[in-house]
């Protein structure tokens, strides 16, 4: 060993672990991104499947809804579409219930001859089959419960690769079609 002598390019130890310092430097941006953006479709994953369930228990309710003959047809339409809503909501769990994520001021508007009721973010309709005549009770007909929500995105990165709505969020749906019985 003591007539060895290193070669002009030769890294002694010091150099490899300032090598391996680098190395990581280099690296280590590339993997918090991509653990960031892990993240955030584990968000927006979370927020698509809670609306799909809530849209689900939401029609649920719209389904099972018991007509009352003492109201007008509006009127029962008018409380099983805020049954609807109200469930959603229940529904929603951790999710932000109110604007801008989610909006609705409770008063409905309705449009295609009374058969589609919108209130923000929430779209009920209603969908009368082939061969089934448009009744008072809705017995037989299908209800559509599409419910929108805004899902905040937090890194920039993702954030420029997915598409968005007026406020710059992610506009995720969850849309349940049910037989009202």
């Amino acid at each position: 060993m003591l007539g060895r002598r290193r070669q002009p390019f030769e890294v002694g130890e010091s150099g490899a672990q300032g090598q391996s310092l680098v190395e990581f430097a280099l690296v280590m941006p590339i993997l918090f991104f991509i653990l960031l953006g892990i993240i955030q479709f584990g968000f927006i994953f979370n927020t698509y499947v809670t609306m799909t369930n809530a849209a689900r228990e939401a029609a649920r309710i719209g389904t099972i809804y018991q007509y009352d003959g003492s109201l007008s047809k509006a009127q029962n339409d008018a409380a099983r579409n805020a049954a609807v809503l109200s469930s959603l909501k229940a529904s929603m769990n951790y999710l932000s219930r109110t604007a801008p994520e989610f909006t609705n001021s409770g008063s409905w508007t309705s449009s295609g001859g009374g058969l589609t009721f919108t209130d923000g973010d929430l779209v009920v309709t209603y969908t009368v089959p082939a061969g089934l005549s448009d009744s008072d009770p809705r017995v037989g007909q299908q209800i559509t419960v599409t419910a929108t929500y805004h899902q905040t995105l937090v890194i920039p990165l993702i954030s420029a690769l997915l598409p968005k709505d007026g406020g710059g969020r992610l506009p995720l749906s969850g849309q349940v079609t049910m037989v009202i019985n």
